[in-house]
């Protein structure tokens, strides 16, 4: 796993603050600055030789996992659906409340059946907000999280949210936010 470009990436990346909380700002995470498309296909081969795809559908949630599972089902030839923020009230449709490190939202899930197996894909993870909402209500539904891939790894607790949630979480890149830089850390 090279991701050099990826790497090169950090080096761009504004940081700013929500109350307490450090955000990079970054292409695969945000949007902005300017995607380039070279840095998505890297993250993106890396996605795809790290992950179980074994699995029924690559699920994501709002917003930014979104053009990276597009990406990797196109690759890997399995069909994606996306957690959204929006209610629907489609048939089965299941509500959970995700809090993130700057920010609370609904996640609405549609498109999740029970049996199903599925890979979670996702831009970040850091305080596990996310993830400690949507594998239990997966759960709930009765579909098997077989993988979980991240591309950053902005926490210091991932092995305390895997024993959490009973499921290993592949992630590409270990950063951190240091004195208004991104740092990859060890």
């Amino acid at each position: 796993m090279s991701l050099d470009r990826l790497r090169a990436s950090l080096s761009e990346c504004p940081v700013v603050r929500f109350g307490d909380y450090e955000y990079f700002v970054h292409p695969i995470t945000d949007g902005i600055p300017l995607g380039r498309p070279e840095v998505l296909e890297e993250v993106v081969d890396e996605i795809a030789r790290v992950g179980d795809w074994r699995c029924d559908k690559i699920v994501t949630a709002e917003s930014m996992g979104f053009p990276l599972a597009a990406a990797v089902s196109l690759r890997v030839r399995k069909p994606y659906v996306f957690l959204r923020k929006r209610k629907y009230g489609l048939p089965g449709e299941v509500a959970v409340a995700q809090a993130t490190g700057y920010g609370k939202a609904d996640l609405y899930i549609n498109g999740v059946r029970s049996g199903d197996r599925l890979v979670f894909l996702d831009d970040v993870v850091s305080t596990g907000g996310t993830l400690r909402a949507i594998v239990p209500a997966f759960r709930q539904i009765g579909a098997l999280v077989v993988d979980i891939v991240v591309v950053f790894e902005k926490t210091r607790e991932k092995k305390t949210l895997e024993r959490e949630l009973g499921v290993q979480i592949k992630t590409l890149l270990k950063i951190d936010v240091v004195d208004g830089k991104v740092v990859e850390r060890p």
